[in-house]
């Protein structure tokens, strides 16, 4: 990838996941996008405290794999690291929790099976560091954050899942209303994110490559 894509993606990411947390920066639960489950009081905490922790780990995922940065500044990349893993299994930990107050059975799977591949994803990577087995480590990490990047993914298809929506409506919205095409989108846009990541991801790690 040539360094002005790498940028570009960067500004990207950083743009999409700031627009996602910025409605939560005010601590007010009526600014919340998501709906607030009332029969749990800590349902806009846990959810805050997710929020944040995977905007962390999207942070401090971005360095981990310039190939630069690890040469130069080793020590730095194991702080990083570590600081990735612990976000990722806090803010992992925090989305199963949110499962279960999502009324949503689609969504709720949705998040069930993100948090999960969370976590699943990262302790690979983290156990392969542990044992030194770097390339191996590097390969489960990539996966890791492809997991971590549906966060952005996942929102940047939404106009092209509004597009197909209304092309497959005969270009009529639904009963509801735009406020119906939304709430059916939202419902899948999740998933569709994910295998998207997933697919890029395993076909760039089993592209072959020169002298390999």
């Amino acid at each position: 990838m040539s360094k002005k894509l790498g940028i570009f993606f960067v500004i990207i990411i950083i743009g999409v996941a700031i627009a996602a947390i910025f409605p939560y920066v005010t601590l007010n639960p009526a600014d919340s996008r998501v709906k607030l489950n009332t029969a749990f009081s800590l349902h806009y905490t846990v959810l805050v405290l997710h929020i944040g922790f995977a905007f962390v780990a999207l942070v401090s995922g971005l360095f981990q794999f310039h190939n630069r940065f690890r040469t130069n500044y080793p020590a730095w990349h194991r702080a990083l690291g570590r600081v990735y893993v612990i976000s990722v299994m806090l803010g992992g930990l925090l989305g199963l929790v949110m499962t279960l107050y999502i009324e949503s059975f689609t969504k709720a799977m949705a998040f069930f099976a993100l948090s999960l591949l969370w976590l699943f994803t990262t302790w690979k990577g983290f156990r392969y560091a542990v044992k030194r087995q770097f390339d191996e480590h590097r390969v489960w990490m990539i996966r890791s954050y492809a997991v971590t990047l549906v966060a952005t993914s996942a929102r940047l298809i939404v106009p092209i899942c509004i597009l197909l929506y209304i092309a497959k409506m005969g270009f009529h919205l639904p009963a509801g209303g735009r406020e119906q095409m939304v709430a059916d989108i939202l419902e899948i846009n999740i998933w569709i994110g994910l295998l998207i990541n997933l697919i890029v991801v395993e076909w760039f790690l089993l592209k072959p490559r020169k002298g390999k």
